[in-house]
């Protein structure tokens, strides 16, 4: 009897699942390409950065993404007297995203992730590069102009766990959904 009735349990979902599979919407794939400002707290260095994103929106509220930045502005700073060089490499980073859809052209988001952060400072003809990992958390705006084609703005709180620093970062990104 144990048998039967798992049999018939397992004809039923093999027959559901067409139904189950259809009622999953399609993911909604979007990228993002624009200039991302970073304020390091540890060192008071203002860098900048070129950062594209790649994401896919699961559901109307829930998605991941992944980001990738390369340094275009350096900063000086002073420590202890002496002029230091710091420049951003690179940065990389995964997401899942929360999404709060207002209307058909403005969503509200919040997101969380880890990344990985490199840097490299000079002074004096000696150069030091170093990389933290850090946990991501922040917010954010799309406004889509035509459905497609829009503007995203955010903020992003990175929080290392290598020495406890940490750095903001405020961006500003054409986006597009595909």
């Amino acid at each position: 009897m144990k048998t039967i009735l798992l049999s018939t349990a397992a004809i039923a979902m093999f027959a559901a699942a067409p139904a189950m599979a259809q009622s999953w919407p399609a993911p909604e794939y979007y990228g993002s390409l624009g200039y991302s400002h970073m304020e390091v707290d540890e060192v008071d260095a203002d860098l900048g950065a070129i950062t594209g994103r790649f994401g896919a929106k699961l559901t109307p509220y829930f998605g991941f993404e992944g980001e990738g930045s390369v340094g275009v502005r350096d900063d000086q700073v002073t420590i202890g007297g002496v002029a230091v060089d710091v420049e951003h490499q690179y940065d990389l980073a995964a997401y899942g995203v929360a999404f709060l859809p207002v209307n058909s052209k403005f969503e509200l988001f919040a997101r969380v992730g880890y990344g990985t952060t490199e840097v490299k400072a000079s002074a004096g003809g000696v150069s030091v590069t170093d990389d933290g990992n850090s946990w991501n958390y922040g917010v954010g705006a799309n406004y889509y102009f035509d459905g497609q084609n829009g503007i995203r703005g955010d903020w992003t709180r990175r929080d290392f766990t290598d020495d406890g620093g940490e750095a903001d970062v405020w961006s500003v990104s054409y986006i597009r959904r595909f």
